[in-house]
């Protein structure tokens, strides 16, 4: 467990990393009689110690998942601190954060496709509609200039009711113009294969211009309240 001290001593323990960083009184929060690292800070430090870059999106994308920060309001939080160490790593992950992404695995199979791949940013967790407004679905990961679909399937998935629910998902994908490619399990270990995948289903896209495809991303006028009520 890591605890920051602001400059004051304590005595050694294996259990917890001590670190002495300076401490802004406005930078803690009382909670449950326990004094603690504000959001922004926790993550500030939390990224700066484990020092990996991807990992570093990772938990940004999930403290915005959380509603614990939000992406524009850390970019501000990491310009402040220009001679903190590490603080170059927390600027090019609040950089490449904002995706949307809702769990670790999606985050990592976005910048997959960005990093690896090459390929354009992606919207992700977003909505798509048929052109009478109707849900087709909230994918995880869209190219929408080439019509390329990218979806996580994680060990939930596997079981016969959801997985019946994701073939008719994929099809009704594909029936509206929308290539698809799926990345599951232990896939992101092997970044060659999945950047294979992503790259040939981006080549099977149709690029097709807004007026010729059978799906939008224009929201119907239901969409807001049912998100709202659903949490989305």
């Amino acid at each position: 467990m890591p605890i920051v001290t602001g400059g004051h001593d304590l005595r050694p323990d294996p259990r917890v990393a001590i670190s002495k960083a300076q401490l802004a009184p406005d930078e803690r929060d009382l909670v449950h009689g326990i004094w603690v690292t504000c959001p922004p800070r926790a993550l500030f430090d939390e990224l700066r110690r484990h020092g990996e870059l991807r990992q570093a999106v990772v938990d940004i994308e999930m403290a915005v998942a959380a509603g614990l920060v939000t992406v524009n309001g850390f970019r501000a939080y990491v310009a402040q601190r220009n001679a903190w160490p590490r603080v170059g790593l927390a600027r090019h992950a609040s950089a490449a954060a904002g995706l949307g992404c809702r769990s670790p695995q999606e985050v990592r199979m976005a910048l997959v496709w960005m990093w690896d791949a090459g390929l354009p940013r992606p919207r992700c967790n977003v909505p798509v509609f048929d052109r009478q407004g109707r849900l087709i679905a909230i994918v995880d990961l869209l190219d929408p200039v080439a019509g390329c679909v990218g979806e996580y399937q994680g060990a939930d998935h596997k079981d016969g009711q959801r997985h019946r629910q994701d073939v008719a998902r994929e099809q009704s994908l594909r029936d509206h113009g929308l290539e698809c490619f799926e990345v599951v399990g232990g896939d992101l270990a092997d970044r060659d294969l999945t950047v294979a995948r992503m790259l040939a289903a981006r080549r099977r896209s149709r690029f097709a211009p807004a007026e010729g495809r059978a799906w939008t991303l224009d929201t119907p006028p239901w969409w807001a309240p049912w998100a709202a009520g659903r949490g989305l």
